[in-house]
């Protein structure tokens, strides 16, 4: 079974070109399950029956998992098995028809214009930790890009002078995303006189955003950033590495950002994606119609 979950692996990664992200993911997944399967005295992959699988579910949803975890899961197996017909290497699929559980569909996290603000403000600029921050802060808040594609920029996918990144996003797809003078400024601070505190000797890195260690910063290192100013800043509300994103996509809407154009900044395959922030919007606008109006 080891050996068909490499294979599907690389398939994922040469044919497909799926990030690393979601290679790992479908790869933990996967691997949780074939562990499940041998400890049920299944060494044979197409010894699998969806009885198999739906215990597996069940075993999962006992373990006290989400339902978007288990949705996650059944999505993996059935890639799988469907990758494992498609290849000829089982005669018949047995997650066909299994249908993952219903999420309960939460609008998305979005922090207020006031709340973000006295975010980005809170990074110590006085030390070259602090400078990246507020330089990470303020360009994540500036473009609305993925913590992934944060993460994953190097010094010459930023253009200063003409004030865009260049940003590879998933599946390999390149946009060039402006920013705004905050951004700027702060990321020239940072390029000045912040990032060469956090550049070793030991390791020539190109990564725009360095961790102590002088190499390139993490998507956990983020979440830990991110989290650690929130504090810092007395803010309550739940934030996550994506609430930033979010906001800008609710803020833009907000303030009459075309709706295109803010899919095209964010990178949006599915325009239905950027529409659930007009539902944010939409909500915003009754929430304050009914504190202001007399007659609400």
């Amino acid at each position: 079974m080891k050996a068909h979950l490499n294979r599907y692996i690389h398939y994922l990664r040469t044919e497909r070109r799926l990030s690393e992200n979601t290679l790992t993911s479908y790869e933990r997944d996967l691997n949780q399950f074939i562990q499940y399967v041998h400890a049920q005295g299944v060494d044979d992959i197409s010894a699998v029956q969806r009885h198999l699988i739906s215990r597996y579910m069940l075993h999962l949803k006992e373990q006290g998992r989400k339902a978007a975890t288990l949705s996650r899961h059944i999505v993996s197996v059935r890639a799988f098995f469907h990758y494992l017909t498609a290849q000829g290497l089982i005669a018949s699929n047995p997650s066909i028809y299994m249908e993952a559980p219903k999420q309960e569909k939460k609008p998305p996290s979005i922090l207020s214009v006031a709340v973000t603000s006295t975010l980005l403000e809170t990074p110590n600029s006085a030390n070259a930790a602090g400078k990246r921050d507020k330089a990470m802060l303020e360009l994540i808040y500036a473009t609305g890009i993925r913590v992934s594609e944060l993460v994953a920029l190097n010094i010459e996918h930023v253009n200063l002078q003409l004030e865009f990144i260049q940003c590879i996003g998933s599946g390999l797809k390149e946009r060039i995303v402006p920013f705004g003078r905050l951004a700027a400024e702060a990321l020239t601070d940072y390029l000045d006189s912040g990032r060469s505190g956090l550049v070793t000797d030991r390791e020539s890195e190109s990564a725009l955003f360095l961790n102590h260690l002088g190499t390139r910063l993490t998507r956990q290192g983020f979440w830990k950033t991110i989290k650690k100013h929130a504090k810092e800043a007395g803010i309550h509300e739940e934030i996550t590495p994506y609430t930033l994103r979010h906001s800008v996509a609710a803020h833009l809407l907000d303030n009459g950002a075309d709706i295109r154009a803010v899919q095209e900044l964010l990178g949006h395959a599915d325009i239905s994606t950027t529409l659930k922030y007009t539902q944010v919007s939409k909500s915003r606008i009754k929430d304050t119609y009914n504190r202001a109006h007399p007659r609400a």
